[in-house]
């Protein structure tokens, strides 16, 4: 019999809310994908008040193996599944809409999202991952919990 069980078969985790102001980077938690082979990201818009200039924000992938933030770097393209720039938020309109996902397959344990606007950016960006592929079933429900950079 077919397994079209989704929610006894993920792990839900929201990893941050964060307020991206001019072009100061914001990074979210970590999501810890021990006991997963996958793991996908959904962008969300909340307010957007000014997209910033042309480049509007956009979105790096990072691992690591340790939960320090020092350790973070950019994923290999090849390790993930669409593209970082699809995530782009470029229009001042684009208030609470999912900006697109982007899939992690790699082989490090912690995994997060940076953020990066643009001149003037003035903007509410909510990340919330999908762990998927799990060596057992989650236990919590589906539900799991950021770990902040150390």
């Amino acid at each position: 019999m077919a397994q079209r069980d989704l929610k006894n078969n993920i792990q839900v985790v929201h990893l941050n809310e964060m307020t991206l102001s001019g072009v100061t980077p914001e990074a979210t938690d970590w999501v810890d994908t021990r006991g997963f082979d996958s793991c996908t990201f959904i962008v969300a818009t909340g307010v957007v008040t000014d997209a910033g200039t042309a480049a509007g924000i956009v979105f790096e992938v990072q691992d690591a193996d340790d939960d320090a933030a020092a350790s973070a770097a950019a994923v290999n393209d090849l390790e993930l599944i669409g593209l970082e720039s699809a995530l782009s938020v470029l229009n001042d309109t684009d208030d609470n809409i999912i900006s697109g996902t982007i899939g992690y397959v790699g082989d490090a344990r912690f995994v997060r999202i940076d953020a990066t606007g643009s001149t003037l950016t003035d903007a509410i960006i909510i990340i919330i991952a999908i762990l998927h592929n799990g060596f057992r079933m989650p236990t919590d429900e589906g539900v799991g919990t950021s770990v902040a950079a150390t």
